[in-house]
């Protein structure tokens, strides 16, 4: 009876270092299980960080590039402003320039010299017209130079064709009113007379 008693105690021990082995084994499985779980999770999870990073440099690249181009475009429209806003003002001294230049005209050579006050007239209008042509070049207002080239619809208006065999046909050989530019636009065009009949 002691025998057997012994016998079923070291069974019984046996059997509990087995349980306590598989309870080990269980517990560390649990813990590789866990681990793996955990390395898993931690890769989702840096993997979802890199993609939420790389989406958010893509959106601050794209928003960088807008505002550079608005940027671009806003200097545009303030040199283009810069540029052309006084085109208006302009346009209206053209007529006091063509005023100042048909007083000059109206003078016949002969006249000149006769008389000291029309002398003194004359000298006035020319400076006042030098000095209004000067503030024009000053803001970019140049007068069109086309006697003798070829008319160009873009920057001359027609108002006479003439006979002319020896010019080639569309030579401008008359200004009727003077053409202007404000930088590389045209302010006013010009209106002239051309030849036809040329080869």
């Amino acid at each position: 009876m002691k025998k057997y008693k012994n016998n079923h105690h070291e069974n019984q021990e046996a059997r509990n270092e087995e349980h306590d082995e598989e309870l080990e084994q269980d517990i560390e499985n649990d813990e590789e299980v866990a681990e793996e779980e955990a390395e898993s999770t931690a890769e989702d999870e840096v993997a979802a960080l890199k993609a939420e990073n790389q989406e958010l440099k893509e959106d601050f690249l794209r928003a960088y590039a807008d505002a550079e181009n608005i940027k671009k475009r806003c200097a545009q429209e303030i040199e283009k402003n810069n540029k052309y806003a006084v085109s208006s003002f302009a346009k209206n001294l053209l007529t006091v320039a063509d005023n100042l230049h048909r007083a000059l005209e109206s003078i016949p050579e002969e006249k000149r010299g006769e008389c000291s006050g029309l002398d003194t007239l004359l000298k006035g209008v020319e400076l006042t017209e030098n000095e209004l042509m000067h503030v024009f070049e000053k803001n970019g207002i140049k007068k069109m130079e086309i006697m003798n080239t070829v008319f160009n619809p873009n920057f001359h208006q027609v108002v006479q064709e003439v006979e002319d065999s020896t010019k080639p046909a569309g030579t401008i050989i008359a200004e009727l009113q003077t053409g202007y530019m404000i930088n590389d636009r045209i302010l006013r065009e010009a209106m002239v007379v051309v030849t036809k009949g040329g080869k």
